[in-house]
């Protein structure tokens, strides 16, 4: 079944059990030494395994599964997700400033429970392992905290057509600040590492 625009309807589907790896999120928020903030609303945490030398993720506390299930009364909570991670970037940016972040979401998410990435921008980790990584965080895929929240005003829902956002992640690997085209991703790190030397000399 299509929604108008394309977007597939969502089918609920049975929720993973406690313990299954898409569970590990919510495992994380009661994780002290996973914990980098909490408020009312939100839980801000390290991600497990960052794709950045800083990849952190804002939850909801409230038991949102994901983009598919908020609507306009949750304009404020993303907001406030929205302005938490800003707030992070601000207070790394001001230690590094050489630093640059991006804060989003995966438009077709594996991970239970909503969450905004708050990433920088060097993807420099050794956590990005393949091109299906890459291209999470470098295409239509990743998908603006702004642009959510734009959906959220206009039409009253998030949803993404799952066949066509898969296809982002098939894509040849691009680096995300030129036209290189590497053929792998030992040749995109090792390009990736030049533009790291670059901003030190």
């Amino acid at each position: 079944m299509k929604r108008a625009g394309g977007a597939c309807a969502y089918t609920p589907a049975k929720r993973p059990s406690a313990g299954h790896w898409s569970t590990k999120l919510i495992e994380c928020m009661g994780n002290p030494d996973m914990v980098v903030q909490s408020d009312d609303l939100t839980v801000t945490i390290k991600d497990g395994y960052p794709k950045a030398k800083h990849h952190y993720l804002v939850l909801p506390k409230e038991d949102i599964p994901s983009l598919r299930h908020i609507n306009r009364t949750h304009i404020p909570l993303v907001k406030q997700m929205m302005e938490n991670g800003k707030t992070l970037a601000k207070k790394l940016t001001e230690k590094d400033g050489t630093l640059k972040f991006r804060h989003g979401y995966h438009a077709i998410p594996s991970m239970a429970r909503l969450h905004m990435h708050v990433v920088s921008q060097d993807l420099v980790s050794p956590c990005l392992k393949n091109k299906k990584h890459w291209n999470s965080f470098t295409t239509e895929f990743f998908v603006e905290a702004e642009q959510v929240i734009e959906l959220l005003e206009s039409k009253g829902e998030v949803q993404f057509d799952k066949s066509r956002f898969e296809e982002f992640l098939k894509l040849p690997l691009r680096c995300h600040k030129c036209e290189a085209t590497p053929i792998n991703m030992p040749k995109l790190k090792a390009h990736l590492e030049q533009h790291s030397r670059s901003k030190t000399m």
